[in-house]
């Protein structure tokens, strides 16, 4: 099953994204991260993706900068690359080797991530960005924050669920103060099912957390055959022993297992 993998570039301190035009949007594309992508890491990150995914707004942004800057780091991996838009209003998409999906958001993704392992790259927008998290759908946010309180921009988490608990997976500086943070999405077992834009439930009983194992024996089939009537009295003994006072049941004790 392959990952949902959002990465947010231009962040503030103050939880703004970097609109163009504005102080913050300068002082981002001043810096040597940004003008001269250069991190090898991130380039394996980009080449090795399944696909890209966008928004419409992102798509026509991105498809003329690369398009158009061919020396750009990014550019022989975003015009060679796969790319999928998820838009309704789309109609043609001249990039090379774009798929245009106007289905349902969670139907179309789903269709994306099954038949292999890796990882898809969402570039945005802020509203796709949006959508996937009310969703559920997003396995890891990448965040650059950059040392900068930008005071106007437009807020990346605004009408996202209130609930959204991220883990933290790594956080890394670079000399110019940018900080790359990597959060994962908890979701195995999950309490809250998933649905459809059009609010169908999903069938999830092939999904599991990306980070999980999935294969091999059982919890149960590692812990062997469970013990018979005489052992079960045995234990029950021990932790009677160990503990005074405890009330042991021995038909309650279940596995063998320390």
């Amino acid at each position: 099953m392959r990952k949902l993998i959002a990465t947010v570039f231009n962040y503030s301190l103050d939880g703004l994204l970097a609109d163009e035009g504005t102080a913050f949007w300068k002082f981002c594309f001043d810096q040597p991260e940004n003008r001269d992508p250069a991190d090898e890491a991130h380039l394996d990150f980009l080449r090795s993706a399944h696909a890209h995914l966008m928004g419409r707004t992102a798509y026509e942004g991105i498809a003329e900068g690369m398009t158009t800057s061919t020396d750009h780091p990014f550019a022989d991996i975003l015009n060679t690359g796969r790319k999928v838009v998820l838009s309704r209003t789309l109609k043609t998409a001249d990039w090379a080797r774009t798929t245009i999906a106007a289905g349902d958001t969670t139907e179309e993704i789903d269709k994306l991530r099954v038949g292999g392992n890796g990882h898809i790259i969402v570039w945005g927008g802020v509203s796709l960005w949006r959508s996937l998290m009310r969703l559920d759908l997003i396995d890891e946010l990448r965040l650059s924050v950059f040392p900068y309180v930008a005071g106007e921009g437009t807020r990346l988490f605004d009408g996202v669920p209130k609930d959204y608990q991220l883990d933290l997976v790594s956080s890394t500086a670079s000399s110019n103060g940018i900080v790359y943070l990597r959060y994962h999405r908890p979701r195995w077992p999950s309490d809250r099912p998933r649905t459809t834009s059009a609010g169908r439930p999903v069938d999830d009983r092939h999904r599991r957390d990306p980070g999980r194992q999935t294969h091999g024996p059982s919890l149960r089939d590692q812990r062997g055959p469970l013990p018979d009537q005489g052992e079960r009295a045995s234990l029950a003994r021990r932790i009677g022993d160990l503990n005074p006072g405890w009330a042991v049941n021995p038909n309650r004790i279940s596995s063998a297992a320390p």
